[in-house]
């Protein structure tokens, strides 16, 4: 009698799991059965909203989704990130992930959700660089230079960013650490009034995206000492890397990727991620994402969940040695 209760129990568990598996792959092939709404931590207009917006019309053209972006800034990238939580795990709902979130949990202690176990990786979009420039009345022309300066003058310089917990921030952090200096930080809501005090001599120096800059770089109006990339960069052609300069500490990439919340189907994340990586091999798309100064990567969903976790513990470490403090 028992044994038959075992055997009816154990067949139940089996064809309820067979028909978890084909409600599964049902879903897969229906997917999407509505609109997809990208969830993006920045403002429009800046490269993070541009990019989406491009992916998006390609996802809709080629592939004849209904895709949406939608810019929810602030608070180091988590306000987006609550928001695709508090939506199903069916992939309707994608997370513009980005590299300074990954910072998020060291900068938040009271962070309501993990990012490695909320949240499943999809795949990265692309990668870009920073470009560390001064005010040309800064007399260094070099990383180096710039080190000795700050050293013989601790806390009187200053480097602007565009707020707690961005890339401008987080790697003049990162420089500090590498080069034992002292700066200021003075964080800005808005990025072109960070830009302003830099031009004006306010703030000396600043990590800062290429492409917003490179007009200034061209005219004199800013110095460029060395970029942050692994190589030299083709628009900054006569630009020392940090490598170069003898500080490989700071070559920091800011990469974007999407990510679904944990229990979405991994056929739907599959079928994401193909369609993605599909979107990222046109010539269109490549050319554009190149033209703003970034790289287009692609890739599995397991490579980019190992960007992520790598990030997370490096960032975690830069900001607990830092002693960083969110203020706003």
């Amino acid at each position: 009698m028992k044994r038959s209760l075992v055997r009816i129990l154990a067949a139940l568990a089996l064809s309820c799991a067979a028909l978890s598996c084909a409600a599964l792959a049902v879903a897969a092939e229906t997917f999407p059965s509505n609109v997809i709404r990208i969830f993006v931590p920045f403002s429009v207009g800046t490269p993070s909203d541009i990019i989406s917006r491009l992916i998006a019309t390609e996802l809709s053209e080629s592939e004849g989704w209904r895709v949406v972006v939608e810019d929810r800034p602030g608070a180091v990238g988590t306000i987006a990130g609550s928001e695709v939580l508090r939506q199903a795990a069916d992939g309707h709902s994608l997370y513009l992930m980005n590299a300074p979130v990954t910072a998020a949990p060291a900068l938040l202690p009271n962070m309501s959700y993990d990012l490695i176990r909320d949240f499943a990786p999809v795949v990265r979009i692309s990668t870009s660089y920073n470009v560390l420039v001064v005010n040309p009345s800064v007399p260094a022309k070099s990383i180096a230079e710039l080190a000795a300066l700050l050293k013989s003058r601790p806390n009187e310089l200053a480097f602007s960013s565009a707020g707690y917990g961005s890339p401008a921030h987080l790697i003049g952090e990162l420089f500090m650490q590498q080069t034992g200096v002292r700066a200021r930080h003075v964080p800005y809501q808005q990025f072109p009034q960070a830009t302003a005090d830099l031009l004006n001599g306010t703030n000396q120096f600043m990590f800062i995206a290429i492409t917003p800059v490179i007009g200034l770089i061209q005219s004199g109006k800013l110095r460029a000492l060395a970029v942050t990339a692994p190589h030299r960069i083709a628009i900054l052609p006569d630009v020392p890397t940090a490598m170069e300069e003898g500080f490989p500490g700071l070559v920091v990439e800011n990469w974007l990727g999407f990510a679904v919340k944990s229990g979405t189907a991994d056929a739907i994340v599959l079928r994401l991620n193909e369609a993605v990586n599909r979107a990222l091999a046109k010539p269109n798309v490549r050319e554009a994402i190149d033209h703003m100064g970034a790289e287009p990567i692609g890739g599995t969903a397991a490579e980019f969940g190992q960007i992520i976790k790598s990030e997370v513990a490096h960032w975690t470490k830069v900001v607990r040695d830092s002693g960083i403090e969110m203020k706003e």
